[in-house]
């Protein structure tokens, strides 16, 4: 074999191993041909999840903390060409919640940024704000009783009223469940087992898919809760922390209710597929 020869077959080997890491990632991430998709992404210690409702909108509560996963895995998910997230939501002022936003606003367009009243004093939030006011992004508040709607989907918001105070800002945490496709998801930021109770006394909290509030921690996962929402799969988006994250007593509760627990810690970037009435499970790993 010639050396010009032997140049052209490690260009052919190269492109038939790109076009095989191709294939294999778009039949774990195929784009989206209107199934309702959730990703529940790998940001390390920190919320941050993607929705693509039916039709195409795409909705991403949290995004972590400034660490540049958020945008490693969106770029994972979504085309190379697919700059666009219709609807940011921040569950409340955290870091490990909002800190991947600033980068991002930055680097894809965004239709709206949403949040609740409740702001911080801390210069990572009032970055947060800059940039959002830099973009021209609108900012739109939430509070409980609003409803976002697209077609079939809505994101009902539970939490918090304009009258809630707590002393732990967890407990004012953005509260939403999604209904669509016949599939109900429960999104609670970091409330605690008090605020649990009082959404499950309040609402109707029985969904199929629960995210776990707090990344799992003791006062999460309250057993009151549970019985009401009765989720068949459960998601903590979890990475390693000093905290104990997520918790034994946390991941007994779940288990006593017989849900199917993921943990973005040991699974890695969780994708749930409804289609035709049938939730599929997918992860990365």
């Amino acid at each position: 074999m010639t050396q010009d020869n032997f140049k052209i077959f490690k260009i052919v080997v190269a492109a038939c191993i790109a076009i095989d890491v191709l294939i294999w990632f778009l039949i774990l991430f195929p784009a989206n041909t209107g199934a309702l998709q959730f990703y529940f992404l790998d940001v390390g210690q920190g919320d941050s999840s993607l929705i693509l409702l039916p039709g195409g909108p795409k909705m991403l509560i949290d995004g972590g903390k400034p660490n540049g996963r958020l945008q490693e895995n969106l770029e994972s998910i979504l085309s190379p060409n697919d700059r666009y997230i219709d609807l940011v939501m921040v569950s409340h002022p955290q870091l490990d919640h909002f800190g991947g936003f600033v980068e991002l606003l930055r680097n894809y367009k965004v239709g709206a940024v949403l949040m609740s009243k409740h702001g911080s004093e801390q210069a990572a939030w009032q970055e947060l704000e800059l940039v959002v006011k830099e973009q021209h992004i609108p900012k739109i508040v939430l509070r409980a009783g609003d409803t976002i709607t697209y077609r079939d989907s809505h994101f009902d918001i539970l939490s918090p009223r304009d009258s809630d105070w707590a002393s732990d800002i967890n407990d004012l945490s953005v509260v939403t469940i999604l209904t669509s496709s016949g599939v109900k998801a429960f999104f609670g930021g970091d409330i605690s087992d008090d605020k649990e109770r009082q959404l499950a006394n309040l609402y109707d909290v029985n969904v199929d898919i629960l995210k776990v509030s707090h990344h799992g921690s003791q006062r999460s996962s309250d057993p009151e809760f549970l019985r009401e929402v009765s989720p068949m799969i459960s998601v903590v988006e979890v990475g390693k922390n000093s905290y104990g994250h997520p918790t034994s007593h946390a991941l007994g509760r779940l288990a006593n209710m017989s849900s199917q627990v993921y943990r973005t810690d040991l699974d890695g970037l969780m994708k749930l597929v409804v289609k035709d009435g049938k939730l599929k499970v997918l992860s990365a790993k």
